[in-house]
């Protein structure tokens, strides 16, 4: 059982910057890949990156790439993102997952813990 904790999120405008954490439970965070999703209101939960259990391959949805950055401290259990030039479009709450598959993956089905997710609102 792993328990996942996001923060960072928060009210910023448009070109601006905000870094989300994911701190998660237990001994066991090194052994699961890790995901960003996010969900705006009346929209379907979507992919925005993710990166492996060492933290050596990343993977980024084409919307965010280039603009955020995923990281991985597993010392510390913790994972983050980083996101940069922020767009009105990128308003969302956003979640962070875990999945058992070690390795990247996109879809929500691969990912078997969930945060409770955290708001993201950026402004023209």
């Amino acid at each position: 059982q792993v328990q996942l904790v996001e923060s960072g999120g928060g009210s910023v405008q448009a070109g601006g910057s905000l870094r989300l954490s994911c701190a998660a439970s237990g001994r066991t965070f090194s052994t699961y890949a890790m995901g960003w999703f996010r969900q705006a209101p009346g929209k379907e939960r979507e992919f925005v990156t993710a990166i492996n259990w060492s933290g050596g391959s990343t993977y980024y949805g084409d919307s965010v790439k280039d603009r955020f950055t995923i990281s991985r401290d597993n010392a510390k259990s913790t994972m983050y993102l980083q996101m940069n030039s922020l767009k009105p479009e990128d308003t969302a709450v956003y979640y962070c997952a875990a999945s058992r598959t070690r390795s990247l993956a996109t879809m929500t089905q691969l990912y078997d813990y969930w945060g409770q997710g955290t708001q993201v609102t950026v402004s023209s």
